[in-house]
């Protein structure tokens, strides 16, 4: 079976993001299987970016003085080379660009394999673009139900057939995951960051808690069924997680769970920075620590200069936005997000060349 290619972006335009597609062809997954029963299974990656921006931010707060102890947590992060195995890859187009592809699994053994199929999946998965400007960041969510093509896993088993976008890892691991999004996308990922959410109470835990606003008072669906009254709340770690994993109980669902996702990512964001995490050792070690003990990243990826390049900004200089998308239909018996193609090619079409801000000019975000 030969693998699908991507055009190069320098010489033709980001390919379109695929239309739903007939049935695939008898036998083929047309959604994850991971073996034997099913069974739920926890929502933890839909917040996985927050820790690895997070890392990022503080890193750019902490001084001369912890540049060694940075440089040791950059050294002791977990690597893998998720790039070397794809071929036709999208050219970069736009020079002094950063896109990160930041992924958050719903695994809780940090030991468990990132390069091929197993029996996680990704619930975040996030285009982050940092313009050559560096002043800004751009945030862009993919629902995981998106409906896309994901191309045949390395072992021929998976893939090659439309599916929903998180498929993809559960098939073939960061590698398919990658091919996937830059093939959708026709934008070349620079790095990856993967998380998951092993020490994620233990993050938010070390920097006290986050402050956030309960849109509609609910109750959760899972133990000890907590319930949470519309307004402002003071979260830690198990709290913040139970809340931010809720969708049943909103009109929107899945939608309004990455919206929470955002808002704690800029409630976290406002509390490291402001709550005395960068000036206590004792604090900004724990924290830092949590957050490099759960991600996994590409072989280049540097701390160090992440930290440079992120250097001065702020929570309100983070954008967020969802890829184009025309709601959740019903296609071949499942339920799944269908891609707007037409914005979808325009958006990622000024994330390759660079130009997302005067995109946004034209198509505010609602």
């Amino acid at each position: 079976m030969s693998r699908p290619t991507t055009p190069s972006a320098a010489t033709s335009p980001p390919p379109a993001p695929a239309p739903p597609a007939p049935p695939a062809p008898p036998g083929r997954p047309v959604a994850p299987t991971y073996g034997g029963k099913a069974r739920r299974r926890p929502r933890w990656g839909r917040i996985a970016l927050v820790g690895t921006l997070a890392l990022l931010l503080i890193g750019t707060l902490i001084g001369v003085g912890g540049y060694l102890w940075l440089s040791g947590v950059n050294d002791n992060l977990k690597r893998t080379d998720p790039f070397s195995d794809i071929a036709g890859r999208p050219a970069k187009v736009a020079q002094g660009t950063i896109n990160i592809l930041m992924l958050g699994t719903d695994s809780r053994d940090p030991d468990a394999p990132v390069d091929g199929s197993s029996e996680w999946r990704t619930d975040t998965i996030v285009l982050m673009h940092i313009p050559a400007s560096h002043d800004k960041a751009y945030l862009i969510s993919f629902p995981r139900d998106l409906y896309v093509f994901v191309p045949p896993s390395k072992d021929g088993q998976f893939g090659n057939t439309q599916a929903k976008i998180n498929a993809a890892y559960a098939w073939g691991g960061l590698p398919l995951m990658v091919q996937t999004v830059e093939q959708y996308t026709g934008v070349r990922m620079d790095h990856v960051a993967l998380m998951d959410f092993y020490g994620f109470i233990k993050v938010t835990d070390a920097i006290g808690g986050v402050d956030m606003n309960v849109e509609r008072t609910i109750t959760s669906e899972h133990k000890p069924f907590r319930k949470y009254t519309k307004g402002p709340h003071h979260f830690n770690g198990s709290m913040a997680l139970d809340y931010v994993r809720q969708r049943k109980q909103f009109p929107d669902g899945d939608f309004a769970r990455m919206r929470h996702q955002q808002e704690f990512l800029k409630a976290l964001m406002d509390k490291a920075v402001s709550g005395g995490t960068v000036s206590n050792p004792f604090k900004l070690k724990a924290f830092v620590t949590s957050v490099a003990d759960a991600m996994t990243v590409d072989q280049d990826f540097s701390l160090l200069d992440m930290a440079w390049q992120f250097k001065g900004l702020k929570s309100e200089d983070l954008v967020f936005m969802t890829s184009p998308h025309l709601g959740s239909q019903n296609v071949d018996g499942q339920s799944v997000v269908v891609s707007d193609r037409e914005k979808a090619l325009g958006l990622f079409d000024a994330v390759a060349k660079d130009t997302v801000a005067q995109w946004l000019a034209q198509n505010p975000q609602r």
